[in-house]
């Protein structure tokens, strides 16, 4: 069952910049124009719990404000420390002038746990 949300027309997002929608999930989610496509992720760092949308973008990596942790906005990989796991990023659909973005939570493989935790720093 899918989590189908309308984000409004968004064709007016330019390359490399972002949109937050705070009220979607439970952190809101960041909206971002990466290599001309939409990207979704959660709008919250997996190590430090801070709002990613304070943060920048610079290529496809979303990067927090707080201790610098780097994910891939196209798959919600963490590129390295801090950061001991991803974060999720969900499917955007533009078609017409609509945007909406599919919330599903994703499914885990569980022959890959994640290492590390939430709030781990070493």
């Amino acid at each position: 069952m899918s989590d189908l949300h309308d984000l409004g027309d968004l064709s007016d997002l330019d390359e490399g910049e972002m949109r937050t929608f705070p009220n979607l999930g439970e952190f809101g989610i960041v909206v971002c124009r990466v290599e001309g496509e939409l990207r979704a992720v959660i709008d919250n760092c997996s190590h430090a719990d801070r709002r990613l949308s304070e943060g920048r973008l610079r290529g496809p990596m979303l990067i927090c404000p707080l201790h610098g942790a780097q994910f891939d906005v196209r798959d919600g990989s963490h590129q390295g420390p801090p950061a001991w796991e991803g974060i999720a990023c969900y499917r955007v659909d533009e078609c017409d002038g609509t945007t909406t973005v599919d919330l599903t939570p994703p499914e885990r493989d569980s022959t890959n746990s994640d290492v590390g935790g939430r709030f781990r720093t070493r």
